[in-house]
């Protein structure tokens, strides 16, 4: 019975934890997801790359996350190879750098993230706010896990079960380290693993050396978390993740051996301790790290012809061009239609992004090609509308329930409003790209970097409106409609900032006034259509009003 107890225990700390690290994570990309793609790309050195991996995992508590982020970004041919993978190297060191952070003993601290995190998340309305309060209580949910874990030894720590196991696994430590390697995979969070072994060897539940072979085998199993998760993205994105596998893979086992000989010999002496753990945990990857960002570059050859680029678009024009998702024989199902009206919309809202996408690089290399490459992406967009109005007509009102009929009208609109979205981009920023390009102007660093800024939020909102459009989720659907409002509040905030740069006499300001503020406009224009997805699933849950007026005025007395 002590056994099933201690499982259980043990399964209730393990989620517990795992529910937290992903709580602190998703408070970090709400708040500044967005920008994640200026920091990643902006490196020109492998050691600054390397540096940015680091921040970012201690931010976002995940070096998968960070290798994911940076696979994505590799994909997309924002980030090269060599580039991506000193960032994943520098990650991983980060994350190792947070399990220092929380082994320390902290558990003082979790009454007061509670009260303030609790407070921040419950009681407030602005969206960074209520972030951080999510980030807060993650972090107490983190050291509360910690706490439970350690309590779920203590009924067990002096039986013969768990001794038994642990002298196995301090014999042989090539089972540790596979059962460290299943253990992080598992989980899928090498954080949260390598926390569990540490806690398990500071409460003498296992010795070092079967602790120190199981945090090994989490390195070398948390490696294969970002190539389980690539496994659908282009060869270009999963090359990273395997390079990175191999190189902690080889300098795992390399280390697993060298260390247990160590240890077997006494040229350690007699490590002891969780603290020594985690720096044992923090000298692999620090060692990793200087001994593999050398060799970024030369990997990448091997890499590519390991795992092969797919066959170029421009070979296969044509065979894979999407087509529409509607079909009118589907019109008398009403689940059948409202989902093939979602994947067209899904479609449309891909064309628009691929419109608005590239908008900015044409403000400052933008040609004549490329600009009217982006404006032929329109015709499609009218297209999708085109068929959706035809396809959303043929509906026989007779079959469809009042509430389908209300979800297929404001799909409808949905679609209109990405229609306009995309005439925004076509119709607007186009021109004023072509404009820029004609006077060879340029905008002021700040002017530029708040563009950048915008652009990135709004990037970010037309994914979360995709999920929207999907889930049908209110917490998502009143997410984005905040994010609708941080977008108005950087609009009105760049437009005050740029008339204060006109004042001080800002040369490139003056030259570039009204396209800088046309741009503004255009980008809030453009966020409120990609926004308005949400507008249905808020009315209907009673998050929404339908007006913001004053409904009763008082009424004046007329003098007599």
């Amino acid at each position: 019975m002590a056994i099933v107890s201690f499982l259980i225990s043990l399964a209730g700390a393990t989620m517990l934890l795992l529910f937290a690290v992903r709580m602190v994570r998703t408070g970090i990309e709400r708040s500044y997801g967005a920008s994640f793609q200026r920091v990643l790309t902006g490196q020109r050195s492998n050691a600054q790359a390397s540096m940015v991996g680091i921040a970012l995992a201690i931010v976002l508590q995940s070096s998968a996350a960070v290798a994911l982020l940076t696979s994505g970004f590799a994909a997309s041919g924002l980030l090269t190879f060599p580039t991506g993978l000193a960032i994943v190297l520098g990650g991983d060191l980060g994350s190792a750098l947070i399990i220092q952070i929380l082994s320390f003993k902290l558990d003082w601290l979790v009454p007061l993230l509670l009260a303030i995190g609790g407070y921040l998340f419950v009681k407030t309305e602005a969206r960074k706010a209520r972030q951080l309060g999510r980030i807060l209580m993650g972090v107490a949910f983190i050291l509360i896990s910690l706490r439970f874990l350690r309590e779920a030894m203590d009924p067990i720590r002096d039986s013969a079960f768990l001794p038994a196991i642990a002298e196995y696994l301090a014999r042989d430590y090539i089972t540790a380290f596979l059962v460290g390697g299943a253990l992080a995979f598992v989980m899928h969070s090498s954080v949260a693993a390598i926390l569990m072994c540490v806690t398990l060897v500071q409460i003498g539940a296992i010795p070092f050396a079967a602790g120190l072979s199981l945090v090994l085998g989490a390195n070398f199993g948390s490696g294969f978390i970002p190539v389980w998760l690539s496994r659908g993205m282009d060869p270009v994105a999963r090359r990273i993740p395997f390079a990175n596998l191999a190189l902690r893979g080889t300098w795992a086992v390399i280390t697993l051996f060298g260390a247990n000989l160590a240890l077997r010999t006494g040229l350690l002496g007699d490590p002891q301790g969780g603290q020594m753990l985690v720096t044992a945990h923090l000298a692999f990857n620090a060692s990793l790290l200087v001994l593999a960002l050398p060799f970024c570059r030369k990997l990448q050859s091997p890499f590519e012809n390991l795992i092969k680029d797919p066959i170029r678009a421009e070979q296969t024009q044509g065979l894979m061009r999407p087509t529409s998702a509607l079909n009118l024989r589907q019109v008398h199902s009403p689940t059948q239609a409202l989902s093939a009206l979602k994947r067209e919309l899904l479609r449309m809202a891909d064309l628009v992004e691929a419109m608005f996408q590239p908008c900015l690089n044409l403000y400052q290399a933008g040609d004549k090609d490329q600009i009217k490459a982006v404006q032929a992406i329109d015709h499609d967009v009218n297209d999708c509308l085109s068929g959706i109005r035809g396809f959303v007509a043929a509906l026989p009102s007779d079959e469809f329930s009042k509430a389908d009929a209300k979800i297929a009208r404001d799909l409808m609109e949905y679609a209109i409003r990405l229609e306009t979205a995309g005439d925004v981009v076509a119709k607007r920023l186009t021109i004023l790209a072509g404009e820029m390009r004609s006077k060879g102007a340029t905008f002021s660093k700040d002017g530029w970097s708040e563009l950048v800024q915008m652009h990135e939020g709004i990037l970010a909102n037309m994914r979360l409106a995709s999920n929207v459009l999907i889930s049908d989720d209110l917490e998502s659907a009143r997410l984005l409609s905040l994010e609708k409002t941080e977008i108005k509040r950087a609009e009105r905030d760049s437009r005050k900032r740029h008339l204060k740069r006109l004042q001080h006499g800002t040369t490139d300001s003056f030259e570039t006034s009204d396209i800088h503020l046309e741009t503004l406009r255009a980008f809030r224009e453009f966020n409120s259509h990609i926004a308005a997805v949400a507008y249905p699933i808020l009315y209907r849950n009673g998050q929404l009003l339908e007006t913001r007026l004053i409904e009763d005025m008082p009424k004046s007395e007329t003098p007599a």
